[in-house]
């Protein structure tokens, strides 16, 4: 529930807790069965299920209708091979998915703390998970708010940083609310519990986090490779069956040839060729200071083309920083400096202390000529530190706090160009810390200093190298918009900042919601709902989206985002949410995934490219030579040898030196399939005149088993030399293969050519002469005819 408008007396009234008794052992038994602990439930999920949906959708289905056609007709080892490569798949998709539940189980992690809870009239401590709404708690400095609570009585300044993204500590007051997953950094306040578990703001981050889903690019990409490769087979076998029909010809024998087709259709290496390519690249990337948590993440890398960014610990350092100084008439700024660090203790870790106490040291400022004697650290209550020190000795007195606080306690009025000063830097969302000093008694004004969150110093850079390679970059912040339009300026981000509720305008029109989030370059005070509506609705503009994020607020993100990106100093729940995680400090492994992630693309476009060329090669030849000689030019044998030779084989082109576009890539499956087409008409062409030779030349009709190896070996060595000409926009030789493919395409040939020559049992042997003369014909097709006719097909549009 939403207790924000209600009173502390009403809640009181309305828990039914006395604040100086707190709550009985029965309350809290009834409360514990009405509410239950104060935890996050994660959702039970059924192993078998989950991995039972595997083996259901357009690729399993080809896969078991081919493996039920291999039954038919006794292909028992067709049926094996396809059988271990569907169950293979489904256990690599199932491991993947098993990490969505990881996040939840950091955030139950999170809320395995401590409370100092009131029952009974007795203050005890108990864990967290059994607090319930209506219990009185105590917190203070340093303490991890365990439930959202409201302030009874006290003042206390809380990070909410790591919840909303504003980088500056909040003061809360009296009848204020404090969320779940905060920190007190401040003070010390009595609190009654509103809420708890999933019910809190931060448990309602957590079913964020459950429900964000990205969409899987690659599944979708693989059934359109194999829509379109079903297209191709199926009007040939309705071909095939239509004539055979009319002829008056049996049936029987079309069967083998379908089932055939069916096999050299379904990329049954496709799914392992991605995983291997990514594999590897992740591999790459892990070099360059980046894990990812998700594979096919590095292929979402490639296509991305927004990134939002968190600001706080993302874009800037989480930290703040002392960028300026006004030093008072007869102070220095090393006064201001000194004084201000003098008034601060390291042992408190304050986000102030620590900006002075840093800068001190920056200016190389001796703070070992004082010793402090006593330190009074910051109470809300004064609004300001203080501490006695000596030197030499004299007594002195220090102290920092706001300014209107300081300038009240030394009784001066500040002048019109320090309040214009101040004016400026609070719009800019700057804080000012005003310091003093005494001298024999008197309280001086020194000065005011500046701080500021500094963006990160790569971050600058970063931006500039993103808009390079065509990713439009945003910034997601929960601060406000004075502060978000300055790290924008300042990044070089620009400065359309939108603080409009995303969320709320997806509700209404999701179009108009995605129209916003295009045209701007940041958004400002936005909740961790606003985050993920801004990557759903520029998903639902067919946006491929990457966020970058470290705190709780930006899992459900992270989560959702087709490439989420922790940084290296993200919170436990952010890296579980997200599929890669930046292990080096600064941005520089964004850029690095993006290059490594457009090289893998290519690869695996190589490897597309080439199994719709020999689909459609194999499946146009075999069917027209069949209507046209009645013999199939190749056997059921051959095919699973192929599945073995080129499939898996060429995943070597995982390996392959490639180098990415500038601009984001995209699956273009209809352009491939024409220029596959394209080059498969051509190389169908040279099958058929190769069929001409073989006839008239080696006498291939007298013996069905020398027909087969002699096209078994002339496809094959076309299926291994092509990736070399297709990796290539130009000609094959303006860049050179990678080693590890070189040698697999070599050794693949002479495992080929000893299969044709021995027949090992298996197949027909040929004569070595027979061989020689397919691989001269092979490389002369492919290596100097199609080649450059690929070349002149780019030129006229149709290129990878």
């Amino acid at each position: 529930m939403d207790f924000k408008l209600e009173t502390v007396d009403e809640l009181l009234k309305n828990f039914q807790v006395d604040p100086s008794n707190g709550l009985s052992d029965e309350d809290v038994k009834l409360r514990l069965s009405k509410y239950g602990f104060n935890e996050i439930e994660e959702e039970k999920r059924n192993p078998f299920k989950s991995l039972g949906k595997k083996f259901w959708g357009l690729t399993p289905w080809m896969l078991e209708i081919t493996m039920v056609f291999s039954i038919l007709i006794g292909k028992y080892i067709d049926f094996y091979v396809i059988g271990a490569l569907l169950i293979l798949n489904a256990i690599i998709g199932y491991t993947q998915e098993e990490r969505a539940t990881r996040a939840v189980e950091l955030l139950k992690k999170r809320l395995q703390v401590s409370a100092r809870v009131l029952r009974n009239s007795l203050w005890k401590l108990i864990p967290a998970r059994e607090l319930v709404p209506g219990d009185i708690v105590r917190v203070r400095a340093g303490d991890f708010i365990p439930a959202d609570l409201k302030i009874i009585n006290g003042e206390v300044e809380v990070d909410q940083s790591a919840l909303t993204g504003e980088s500056m500590p909040v003061s809360k007051k009296q009848f204020d609310d404090m969320y779940s997953g905060s920190i007190v950094r401040r003070g010390e306040s009595t609190c009654i519990v509103t809420n708890t578990g999933k019910k809190t703001y931060f448990g309602k981050t957590t079913e964020l986090v459950q429900f964000a889903k990205p969409k899987l690019h690659i599944e979708s990409i693989i059934s359109k490779i194999v829509q379109y490769l079903l297209v191709i087979v199926i009007v040939l076998i309705s071909f095939m069956f239509a004539l055979t029909y009319i002829k008056g010809l049996s049936i029987i024998p079309v069967i083998p040839l379908a089932l055939m087709l069916i096999v050299f259709a379904v990329p049954v290496a496709l799914p392992a060729m991605f995983t291997v390519t990514m594999a590897l690249g992740s591999l790459e990337i892990a070099q360059e200071g980046a894990l990812l948590t998700r594979l096919n993440a590095i292929e979402d890398a490639a296509s991305m083309d927004v990134m939002c960014a968190d600001k706080t610990g993302t874009l800037t350092q989480n930290r703040l920083f002392i960028t300026g100084i006004i030093p008072a008439q007869g102070f220095s700024e090393i006064d201001v400096v000194s004084f201000g660090a003098l008034a601060s203790q390291e042992a408190n870790q304050d986000p102030i202390d620590m900006a002075f106490l840093d800068y001190a040291k920056k200016i190389n400022v001796d703070l070992e000529l004082y010793k402090v004697v006593q330190f009074v650290p910051f109470d809300p209550a004064t609004r300001r530190t203080e501490a006695e020190i000596v030197r030499g000795g004299d007594k002195l007195k220090v102290m920092k706090g706001a300014v209107n606080t300081i300038a009240s306690i030394c009784n001066i009025k500040l002048d019109d160009n320090t309040l214009k000063a101040l004016n400026d830097h609070a719009q800019r969302g700057y804080r000012s810390i005003a310091v003093a000093a005494s001298d024999a008694g008197n309280l001086k004004f020194c000065g005011i200093a500046f701080l500021y969150d500094e963006p990160r110093e790569d971050t600058p850079e970063l931006i500039n190298n993103i808009k390079k390679k065509g990713i439009s970059v945003k910034m997601l912040t929960g601060d406000s918009e004075p502060i978000a339009r300055e790290i924008a300026k300042k990044i070089g981000l620009g400065e359309v900042i939108s603080v409009a509720k995303i969320k709320s305008e997806m509700q209404n029109d999701i179009n108009k919601a995605a129209e916003i989030a295009e045209k701007v370059e940041g958004f400002a005070e936005i909740y961790p709902e606003d985050k993920y509506a801004v990557i759903k609705s520029l998903q639902a503009r067919k946006h491929i989206v990457g966020m970058t994020g470290d705190g709780v607020n930006d899992a459900p993100s992270l989560r959702q985002a087709e490439v989420g990106i922790a940084v290296s100093n993200a919170t436990d729940v952010a890296k579980a949410a997200a599929s890669v995680v930046l292990t080096q400090e600064g941005l520089s492994g964004i850029v690095n995934l993006v290059t490594v992630g457009r090289s893998v693309y290519q690869r695996i476009v190589t490897w597309v490219l080439n199994k719709i060329v020999k689909t459609f090669e194999i499946a146009v030849f075999v069917t027209l030579a069949f209507l046209l000689t009645g013999y199939y030019t190749i056997s059921a044998l051959d095919v699973v040898l192929f599945l073995f030779l080129i499939d898996f084989v060429t995943i070597s082109l995982s390996t392959d030196k490639q180098s990415g576009s500038d601009l984001p890539e995209k699956w273009k499956i209809s352009s491939f399939v024409k220029l596959s087409i394209a080059l498969g008409i051509l190389t169908v062409s040279e099958m058929f005149l190769l069929l001409y030779v073989g006839l008239r030349y080696f006498a291939i009709s007298s013996n069905i088993g020398i027909m087969n190896t002699f096209f078994f070996t002339a496809i094959m060595f076309f299926g291994l030399l092509f990736p070399i000409s297709l990796r290539e926009k130009k000609n094959f030789w303006k860049s050179r293969p990678s080693n590890t493919l070189l040698m697999a395409i070599l050794a693949d040939i002479v495992v080929v050519s000893l299969f044709s020559l021995f027949g090992f049992e298996l197949i027909s042997p040929i004569s070595l002469k027979v061989i020689l003369f397919l691989m001269g014909y092979a490389i002369a097709c492919i290596l100097i005819v199609n080649d450059n006719i690929k070349v002149l097909l780019g030129k006229l549009g149709l290129s990878r």
